[in-house]
């Protein structure tokens, strides 16, 4: 079982993403930011080995060449709980599933959670902040995503009961942070310093004082 990888993400438009980036960021800032780490995610995407591949996203696609190799399908449902019971359900296979705010993303951690899913039914890639930044699940189920409440300090834990009360065997794999902050952004293009993310912080955060 090879498995698919997905990302899931909104299309960068000004006002819709990394709204906490502003300020010190303008919304075009915080926009070009977010496209950054989506091409970023889906680049790293494209260099690991994987069934299919697969954009699960909310808007309409720009011409990026990181998207070569790509299904594109629509997000659907309300709220991301629904959301993500949504792309395991349009993916129809085993998947490991990963979100547009970890630029720092590297093939290993993919192919870690690939790896992990061959084992057990569910694997949760657990961010620092105590929430998510990808799940993989070899059967998509609507119910294991009913009650978890998301974006908050309690998400993963939350995500690993509800494993649990499915009778799910499941694992971990690495923590990561992902980027919802000035801070998290300094930190995370520290991290990946070659990156379009890590250009882009350089360009808006950098140069607005947020690094000082």
């Amino acid at each position: 079982m090879t498995g698919v990888l997905a990302v899931i993400a909104k299309a960068p438009v000004p006002g819709r993403v990394k709204t906490r980036l502003c300020p010190p960021c303008t919304p075009e800032q915080a926009a070009y930011i977010a496209e950054s780490a989506l091409r970023d995610t889906l680049a790293c995407v494209q260099v690991t080995p994987a069934a299919r591949r697969v954009l699960v996203l909310d808007g309409e696609p720009a011409d990026w060449p990181e998207l070569d190799g790509f299904e594109v399908i629509a997000q659907r449902g309300e709220g991301l709980a629904e959301r993500l019971a949504s792309a395991f359900a349009d993916i129809a296979a085993p998947a490991f599933l990963v979100g547009m705010d970890t630029p720092q993303l590297r093939p290993r951690h993919l192919g870690d959670g690939l790896a992990a899913l061959r084992l057990t039914d569910a694997v949760l890639g657990p961010a620092a902040d105590g929430g998510y930044w990808g799940i993989g699940l070899r059967n998509a189920d609507a119910a294991v995503f009913r009650g978890v409440p998301m974006s908050l300090p309690t998400t993963a834990d939350a995500q690993r009961t509800r494993f649990a009360e499915l009778s799910l065997s499941s694992s971990d794999v690495h923590v990561l942070e992902d980027v919802d902050t000035v801070d998290a952004a300094l930190r995370v293009s520290a991290l990946a310093p070659r990156t379009r993310f890590a250009a882009a912080v350089a360009a808006a955060l950098v140069s607005a004082g947020a690094g000082a």
